[in-house]
């Protein structure tokens, strides 16, 4: 499929351009001291905002999951609790379960906030060497094809995410003669491996 591997000019335009040019855009506008001056001037709406607009470019998640988010950040108390809550995760104590926490406890119109792929897409454009974006039945797919024995929990949890982390750990060990840069090379992997759109 990608005769080039992570350097290969198809899977750079198909799988990680896109996905690479989201955390630049975080980083221009949500880098670490900017989320905190931003935080610092109670200006949670204008965080939310950013962070959905900046998820918005990609196909990471569903279109019902992009209308959930942006409908429950909407609020200033979910904006709030949003931006309190992502910062936390990110640039703080790094608590998943707490972060889950403050995702399950936003505002809903219909359909629920709270799934794993909400839960891990800002991580994974905001620090794509450290944080892996999920969507459960590729995961499953993925490692059932690779041989991994991952520990999928339909609840996002900490222990459910540590398990997906020790999958993508694997393969960059694995993988490591085609050089993987960080974790959008190896969710890429995951998504070739386990997504429909590459059956052969």
């Amino acid at each position: 499929m990608f005769p080039g591997g992570f350097f290969d000019e198809t899977f750079i335009a198909w799988e990680r351009d896109y996905k690479w040019n989201a955390h630049k855009a975080w980083m221009e506008k949500l880098d670490e001291p900017l989320f905190a001056a931003l935080l610092a001037r109670k200006r949670y709406s204008e965080i939310a905002a950013q962070a959905v607009k900046i998820e918005a470019r990609t196909n990471l998640i569903f279109s019902f999951e992009k209308m959930a988010l942006r409908d429950a950040v909407k609020a200033p108390g979910g904006a709030r609790a949003f931006a309190l809550g992502l910062y936390e995760w990110l640039h703080g104590d790094g608590d998943f379960d707490r972060w889950v926490a403050t995702v399950a406890a936003l505002p809903r119109k219909q359909t629920r906030v709270l799934t794993w792929p909400i839960a891990t897409v800002f991580g994974f454009i905001a620090q794509p060497r450290r944080h892996l974006f999920i969507k459960p039945n590729v995961m499953r797919a993925a490692a059932r094809e690779y041989g991994f024995d991952y520990r999928y929990e339909s609840r996002s949890t900490a222990r459910g995410y540590a398990s997906a982390l020790d999958f993508a750990a694997q393969v960059r060990r694995d993988q490591r003669d085609l050089r993987p840069r960080d974790m959008i090379d190896i969710q890429s992997f995951l998504w070739v491996q386990g997504s429909d759109e590459y059956e052969e």
